[in-house]
C-alpha cells in the first residue's frame, strides 16, 4: 500500500487561483482481533502492522513477554486486520483489561489526576532499568531525529536509542501513540526491548505515551515539546526523566523530573 494519495487542491495566490496536486499521507483504520473477539479499532499510517499491535499490546498491559503470544500475524491477506491470540492463563489475568473492551480504563468520569496516577502505580512497576543517559547525548539525539524520518514532514516520530546514542528503533505515524508502539513493538518481538535506555519523541508528552514507555522499560524521555503536568507526575512516580528543549533553536534543556537519570558531564 503507498504511503501517500494523490490529491488535488486549489492553491489561492492574491487574488488568483489555481489547482495544484499534493501528496498526503495515508490514514487507514486497523483492526486488532484479540481471541476471536474484536478488540480496538485504530487509525493509523500503513505499515509495521505486526510490530504496531505487539507494541500496543505491551503498553496496555496485554502481553509482558513476548511468549504471551501464541501468535499474531495478519488476517488472511487483509493488511487492514491483525489477529491476536494469546494463551487462556494470560487471558484470565487480563480480565480486567478486557473488561474495559479495549476503552482507556482511567477514564472513567469524575475521576481525578490523583487517582489515575494511583490506577498507574497499581499497573505499572516503576522503571528497574539504571542506566543513566548523557544530557549531551540525549540532546544530539533529538537535534538529528530527523535524519532518521522518512516522512518527517507529515509524521510523528518515535525513536529508541541505546544510552550510548545508538538507534536501535524508530517508528513514524500520524499518531503519536502508534508511532511509539511500532517502535517499541518491533524491539518486544526481538527480545532487544532491554537495550532501549532513551525515548525520543516529535511530539509533547503525554500521560498515556509516559504508561507506555515505562511498560517498556524506557528510562529516558526527550521531547521536542513539554509535557503534561500529568504526565511529570506520572514519571516521577514511576523513577523516570522528561526532558525538552526550552524552544526552537535553543540547545539549552528543561529537566521536569529524574535529574538522577541524566549525566551532566
Amino acid at each position: 500500500m503507498a504511503d501517500y494519495k494523490k490529491c488535488m487542491m486549489k492553491k489561492i495566490s492574491g487574488l488568483g487561483k489555481h489547482e495544484i496536486c499534493l501528496n498526503l499521507i495515508r490514514e487507514e483504520p486497523l483492526t486488532i482481533r484479540l481471541n476471536g473477539k474484536a478488540y480496538r479499532v485504530v487509525m493509523r499510517t500503513p505499515g509495521d502492522e505486526i510490530a504496531h499491535v505487539a507494541g500496543l499490546c505491551l503498553g496496555e498491559g496485554l502481553v509482558n513477554s513476548p511468549d504471551d503470544f501464541i501468535d499474531i500475524e495478519y488476517s488472511g491477506e487483509d493488511m487492514n486486520v491483525v489477529t491476536v491470540e494469546l494463551g487462556q492463563k494470560r487471558i484470565n489475568r487480563i480480565h480486567n483489561i478486557l473488561k474495559s473492551d479495549g476503552k482507556d480504563c482511567h477514564a472513567d468520569p469524575g475521576i481525578s489526576s490523583g487517582q489515575i496516577i494511583d490506577n498507574f502505580k497499581k499497573n505499572i512497576t516503576p522503571v528497574q532499568d539504571s542506566s543513566r543517559v548523557a544530557a549531551k547525548v540525549a540532546a544530539d539525539c533529538l537535534n538529528n531525529l530527523s535524519d532518521y524520518q522518512t516522512h518527517r514532514q507529515s509524521c510523528h516520530a518515535a525513536a529508541i536509542f541505546t544510552e550510548k546514542g545508538n538507534l536501535l528503533s524508530l517508528g513514524e505515524d500520524v499518531g503519536r501513540h502508534n508511532a511509539l508502539d511500532k517502535a517499541t513493538g518491533r524491539l518486544f518481538q526481538n527480545r532487544t526491548l532491554h537495550r532501549g535506555s532513551l525515548l525520543v519523541l516529535s511530539s509533547r508528552v503525554s500521560c498515556e505515551l509516559v504508561q507506555k514507555a515505562a511498560r517498556a522499560e524506557i528510562p529516558v524521555i526527550i521531547a521536542v515539546s513539554g509535557p503534561t503536568a500529568l504526565a511529570v507526575d506520572l514519571a516521577e512516580n514511576l523513577g523516570m526523566a522528561i526532558v525538552c528543549h526550552t524552544g526552537r533553536g535553543n540547545k539549552d534543556l528543561l529537566v521536569f523530573c529524574g535529574e538522577h537519570r541524566l549525566v551532566m558531564a
